[in-house]
């Protein structure tokens, strides 16, 4: 089932700048879905659409079958079960500490306060934050803010949770952080869409991969089915992820007999290798 769809959004921006031209996107339910493009293709202004934050020019969006409604109710409807982490954490996190930050949303939906601190509790062991409550955000690192306003956006139950660039600034090891997150939370049933300029990443959690350029969607499909398309992939001014690439200069430099798609992981890329040799 879709639960979240872009039809045909158009967008221009007040100067008569046209940042995306014809938009067609959709998230299952359940699903991680990425969606992969350099910077300035249009990622973050079509993930401002999914919750009414951009409204589009034309078209519409979709959230569990019924089209975003942009009175004052309808927004808070949606934000309720699409919420948006900032690739920027300090755009996003504003209180004194971090758990007024976290309970900020479901103080603003009007529950109770035992059930607001439970909330608050429970998203903070969720992203492994406990015991940094009374912390100012601005004195935590890149990768401990990233996790505090993850804590933000699962505090309001959402449905589906759009990231926007999670590991932009974050070293190796926050990087991980945040996807294994990311994983448990996909795990437990929630819809993940993310935004991501990195093709190494995107293979490696991803159900489903749109490709965006220049404010279209220039391809879709499963990683595999994407990145076996290697001209599409260089014309977005993209790369094949590195064990792809590695595979690709071993067959056309080497003459090693690999076959098409090539791997796109480590582990793809040992299986083949092994099937190779025997």
């Amino acid at each position: 089932m879709r639960i979240i769809e872009a039809v045909d959004i158009r967008y221009t921006y007040p100067d008569g700048t046209e940042a995306l031209r014809g938009i067609n996107f959709h998230a299952e339910r359940g699903e991680v879905v990425a969606l992969l493009g350099p910077n300035g293709a249009g990622k973050s202004t079509l993930f401002l659409h999914f919750n009414g934050i951009l409204q589009p020019t034309s078209g519409k969006i979709m959230i569990d079958g019924e089209e975003l409604d942009y009175s004052k109710s309808g927004l808070i409807k949606a934000r309720q079960k699409v919420g948006i982490v900032f690739q920027n954490p300090d755009d996003q996190l504003f209180a004194p500490r971090v758990d007024e930050d976290v309970a900020f949303g479901p103080l603003n939906m009007g529950l109770p306060e035992d059930e607001v601190e439970e909330r608050v509790r429970d998203a903070l062991h969720k992203v492994g934050m406990l015991g940094y409550e009374s912390k100012p955000p601005h004195h935590l690192s890149g990768g401990e803010k990233k996790r505090v306003a993850i804590a933000g956006i699962l505090a309001m139950k959402p449905d589906i949770m759009v990231l926007d660039e999670p590991t932009s600034g974050l070293d190796p090891r926050g990087a991980s952080q945040i996807l294994r997150l990311l994983h448990n939370l996909n795990e437990e049933g929630m819809t993940i869409i993310i935004s991501t300029h990195d093709v190494d990443l995107a293979p490696l959690y991803s159900d489903r991969i749109y490709i965006i350029s220049d404010g279209e969607i220039i391809s879709t499909g499963t990683p595999s089915e994407v990145f076996s398309d290697i001209d599409t992939i260089r014309g977005a001014n993209l790369r094949l992820p590195r064990i792809a690439h590695l595979v690709e200069i071993l067959q056309k430099e080497d003459d090693l007999p690999f076959e098409e798609p090539y791997p796109l992981t480590i582990g793809e890329a040992r299986r083949k290798l092994r099937n190779q040799l025997r």
